[in-house]
């Protein structure tokens, strides 16, 4: 059997765990600091609580709609989420999204350093730089040791966030009072901007995890079916998500006008003195170890980008080697932006404009055109069958993305349809069907015959 390491495929005996795993794995990859800053937009532009809530929950659940369905290609091939796009983009084509992971990973990264370095020195009064150095080093370090310690931690870290979440809410329920017009669901309370604003963040948020949610579920058995680990991670994920960005919409209306991580002490004191501490150590802990997820997702990424040039047989040395070069770039942009924390409305708008095409081109091409029947093996041949640049592919992201354009609503650029909609940025609902309709026309006359034989045969070879 050709060993797994060389080409980051899971062989069916290699597989392991079970389904209900996922909701854990993305509950907390969800109940961290991080996604409380996601959940403060709304209330810190002016909208409500209430509308704020709704463009939370609804934002979420359309993003983790399509984080799903990604997650749900993990057992049927075994394979990390951004080498799958090889097939709809070509083995060098490819490489258009892997940049973009690449950079999503390293900005998530240099955005978590920072905010993890904040609250240390909330806490504990530690200066900022070692206190961001000394987290990245730890986020390596569980990286390093690897999957399987993160995913513990991962399951234990749900119940402790469930448990504080939950004291959170009823405590919130009993002790935080704010002015009845934060609870408003009235047209009059309705502002479009905020709302919208704040429904793409928290969509964006949850779609953002689709470039490697399944580098967990490829490790679970291949019987598993599409409905279940859809449903594990679907549930997990937004309650996860959700639940943390009402937080930190409730915490910044309590206390406007400072940042997250104060905001969320300053509303869990307000519950019981000493439990914003415990609110604040809790996020901490979680953003810990989805720092250590994006580093791992990065370093398969970046060898994978190095392989298509020159293959290569990673072990642990290529796997140290990518982390640290990951690592140290992250950090020196966090270091080099020390602002960056705050600039992260615009950061999940970049990351929708370059991910909604993608999604929408690799879910149509798994589940419409080829119905989950690929060859591994091809996928890792240069001149395989799935080619070296996949037009097909590349035109439908391109005219997805210059779609999407004139929607585009930033502090650098406004397009013409999002003036005429008084700012508002609606592009991701543009880009999906453009994206997926455009590849789902140019795959028509293909015939897949071929394709599922040679899948079949290549793949009897790579097991046995």
């Amino acid at each position: 059997m050709i060993e797994s390491r060389s080409i980051e495929y899971v062989p069916l005996s290699e597989r392991h765990g079970k389904v209900w795993h996922l909701w854990p794995i993305w509950f907390t990859g969800d109940a961290h600091l991080a996604t409380l800053a996601s959940g403060a937009i709304a209330v810190a532009m002016g909208l409500n609580l209430a509308w704020s809530a709704v463009a939370i929950v609804a934002g979420g659940a359309l993003g983790t709609f399509f984080m799903a369905f990604h997650s749900a290609q993990g057992p049927q091939m075994g394979l990390p989420q951004m080498i799958q796009s090889r097939p709809q983009f070509g083995y060098r084509g490819a490489l258009l999204v892997w940049l973009v992971a690449l950079a999503t990973y390293i900005g998530y990264n240099a955005f978590n350093q920072q905010l993890a370095a904040r609250t240390i020195h909330q806490l504990t009064g530690a200066p900022i730089a070692p206190s961001m150095v000394a987290f990245t080093l730890l986020a390596l370090v569980l990286a390093i040791i690897g999957y399987r310690l993160i995913h513990k931690a991962q399951r234990w870290l749900a119940y402790v966030m469930i448990a504080a979440l939950t004291a959170f809410t009823i405590g919130a329920a009993f002790f935080i009072r704010l002015p009845a017009s934060q609870f408003d669901l009235g047209l009059g309370s309705f502002k479009t901007i905020p709302f919208l604003t704040q429904f793409f963040a928290a969509a964006a948020y949850q779609l953002s995890w689709s470039i490697y949610v399944s580098d967990y579920s490829r490790y679970l058995p291949r019987d598993v079916g599409v409905r279940s680990s859809f449903w594990w991670t679907f549930v997990g994920a937004l309650l996860g998500g959700a639940w943390m960005m009402l937080v930190g919409a409730l915490a910044t209306a309590w206390a406007p006008g400072v940042d997250i991580v104060a905001a969320t002490r300053a509303a869990s004191d307000a519950i019981t003195p000493g439990f914003g501490t415990v609110m604040l150590v809790a996020s901490l802990l979680g953003l810990i170890t989805i720092t250590s997820l994006n580093f791992y997702g990065a370093a398969l990424t970046l060898l994978s980008v190095v392989d298509s040039f020159s293959p290569i047989k990673p072990g642990h040395a290529g796997r140290i080697i990518s982390l640290a070069v990951i690592g140290v770039v992250a950090t020196s942009l966090s270091l080099s932006s020390p602002h960056l924390v705050d600039r992260f409305e615009e950061l999940l708008a970049v990351l929708l404009y370059l991910f909604t095409p993608w999604t929408a081109i690799n879910l149509v091409d798994f589940y419409l055109v080829r119905r989950s029947h690929y060859s591994i093996l091809e996928i890792f041949k240069p001149s395989g069958m799935y080619g070296m640049w996949n037009w097909r592919g590349l035109s439908a992201y391109a005219l997805g993305f210059v779609a999407m354009v004139p929607f585009f609503s930033t502090a650098v650029y406004v397009g013409p349809a999002a003036k005429a909609l008084g700012g508002a940025d609606i592009s991701m609902l543009i880009g999906l069907p453009v994206a997926g309709i455009a590849y789902l026309l140019a795959c028509r006359s293909m015939d897949l015959s071929l394709d599922r034989h040679l899948a079949t045969s290549a793949d009897l070879q790579l097991e046995h």
